[in-house]
């Protein structure tokens, strides 16, 4: 039997990966820098790992990781978070008879760059806004020049620092946050997608495309509604065999009322177009590098973390008089979490939760930063383990 070890098992994605893995016949191993019930509580999983942070303790991880893949045998090594920049920074360190779902250091870098993938975008067959990148707000309105623009961190995750200006910036704006440079883009109306794709060596071997229906404010989704796009999956595929790419890779879209899909950013690992697969898609298999043909979700309802849409979905629908649309949709969608036969990562999520919330407090950040302060990598040298 083929062992797996799947990377940030607080997200839901890996528990996903979890148990598509388990269900075609692997053992599956997964493994953390923090608690992560959401899936060791899973009947899919033969065991868990505590690991160093690996932005903290980049050793400590290395160790750890290099100790798990010999006492359990793995034979893949998947990431889901931003521990995917640490993997590949530190891959030549790890053993050399694994396989690692994760592309080389530097291709991560210029993905994860909102600057640098701009220019990797060009002439793959979508639109790629006007950017400019700047460290200053007054660099950012002259620049502008008082158009619509959207400014947001070189580096940054969920949507944090975002700042939309529809109407062009107004004279108030505040000053950039010492984050980096920061990169202004021109506003693109429209209606949000996402894409979610598995290649290997410039393949694409797996590919799903969603609607982020349901959000939390102006950050992360919880209701993933399939989308097809003809357009979005040419330029993946286009994209992909360009630069050679090996791994998960995700990005986000604009889609005009003239169809034309224009490309936002990347995100080099996975993200909730997981949650759209079926359990007997064959995702593992793409992970591994194998198969001739691209690999689509097979059904088409669509997917949701049920407990946030209940709560924060619910009171939103309810301030704005939304109820009816809100009802249909959570008819339409499955959970994510729990599942027939596998409801205790239900338990593990609020355990994890409740932990966050203790570190939040502690330290005086805020959930989210609680959830992924240990992992995060904002483009700064990494030190060898």
């Amino acid at each position: 039997m083929r062992s797996v070890l799947i990377l940030g098992g607080r997200a839901p994605v890996a528990l996903d990966h979890a148990r598509r893995f388990h269900r075609q016949g692997w053992r599956v191993v997964v493994g953390d820098s923090i608690p992560c019930r959401l899936s060791a509580f899973s009947r899919a999983v033969h065991a868990s790992v505590r690991l160093a942070s690996p932005r903290h303790a980049p050793t400590g991880f290395v160790t750890g990781l290099r100790a798990a893949i010999d006492q359990h045998r793995i034979d893949l090594v998947v990431p889901t978070c931003e521990e995917a920049f640490h993997l590949s920074r530190h891959r030549d360190a790890l053993p050399a008879g694994t396989q690692y779902a994760v592309d080389g250091f530097e291709q991560l870098r210029a993905l994860h760059s909102k600057w640098t993938f701009l220019g990797l975008a060009q002439h793959c067959g979508a639109h790629v806004p006007d950017s400019a990148r700047v460290h200053s707000i007054e660099q950012a309105r002259e620049w502008a020049k008082g158009a619509p623009v959207v400014l947001k961190p070189e580096y940054s995750r969920f949507g944090v620092h975002v700042r939309l200006h529809p109407h062009g910036m107004p004279e108030d704006a505040p000053p950039l946050a010492q984050a980096g440079a920061w990169v202004v883009q021109r506003f693109h109306a429209g209606t949000e997608a996402c894409s979610y794709s598995v290649a290997h060596a410039g393949r694409l071997l797996a590919h799903a495309c969603y609607r982020p229906k349901h959000r939390l404010g102006a950050s992360s989704s919880y209701y993933f509604a399939p989308h097809r796009s003809e357009a979005i999956r040419g330029f993946v595929e286009t994209f992909v065999r360009k630069i050679g790419y090996t791994g998960q890779i995700a990005f986000d879209w604009i889609e005009g009322a003239d169809g034309t899909a224009t490309v936002l950013e990347c995100n080099p690992r996975a993200v909730s177009g997981v949650h759209l697969f079926a359990p007997d898609d064959a995702l593992p298999d793409a992970l591994c590098g194998q198969g001739d043909a691209c690999v689509e979700p097979a059904e088409a309802s669509p997917r949701m973390l049920a407990a946030i849409m209940l709560g924060a979905g619910g009171a939103r629908a309810l301030r704005t008089g939304r109820m009816g649309e809100w009802r249909q949709d959570w008819r339409r969608a499955r959970d994510v979490i729990g599942v027939a036969g596998d409801r205790a990562p239900l338990a593990g999520a609020i355990a994890d939760l409740a932990a966050y919330a203790w570190s939040a407090w502690r330290s005086g950040n805020t959930l989210r930063e609680a959830a992924t302060q240990d992992i995060e990598w904002d483009g700064e040298p990494l030190p060898d383990a």
